[in-house]
């Protein structure tokens, strides 16, 4: 049964995956410099709010918040360190890498703003692609999880995971080299 965000079954499906989202948090923010204005928690109250203010789209269990949780935390950072980048033009700011947050599948150097710019790109090609690779960067999600989400078998989402993360390395590395 759908849960309603207006509801307090929102809540408490938030407090449930309180913990997980918050390590993911950390898990982005993890080579921050330590004067870093976004916080882990600052992060996850984002979101939150980000959700709990969202249309009035139902949320079907753990797996289906987490992947909404995954595109908000997402938007987040993009906007985040779109704003500082704006904001500094460089400055002393040191942005973000994938490698930094532990996602070791794309070029060294790959920043998030790098990512968010790829996946969009993708998703003019492949759709289930990159929502793939964004539920499983951004959300944190495993095969599984991302198969019950986007309604295909775990082998399929096996095989787009290796076709995006192919395109995207290829895609990133031309860009990086530009």
């Amino acid at each position: 049964m759908p849960v309603s965000k207006d509801s307090s079954q929102f809540d408490q499906l938030f407090e449930a995956t309180y913990a997980e989202l918050r390590a993911l948090a950390a898990q982005f923010m993890y080579q921050e410099r330590s004067s870093h204005t976004l916080q882990p928690t600052a992060l996850v109250n984002e979101a939150y709010l980000r959700l709990h203010d969202a249309d009035d789209r139902p949320v079907e269990g753990r797996t289906r918040f987490m992947s909404i949780a995954a595109q908000a935390m997402r938007r987040i950072l993009v906007d985040h360190a779109r704003g500082k980048n704006a904001a500094k033009r460089g400055g002393g700011w040191v942005p973000v890498t994938l490698t930094d947050i532990g996602v070791e599948v794309f070029p060294d150097q790959t920043t998030i703003i790098d990512l968010d710019r790829a996946l969009h790109r993708l998703a003019t090609m492949d759709e289930r692609g990159a929502r793939v690779v964004e539920l499983r960067v951004f959300g944190g999600l495993g095969m599984a999880e991302i198969a019950e989400i986007v309604g295909v078998t775990r082998r399929t989402i096996q095989t787009d995971w290796r076709v995006a993360t192919m395109w995207l390395r290829r895609e990133l590395s031309l860009s990086t080299e530009a």
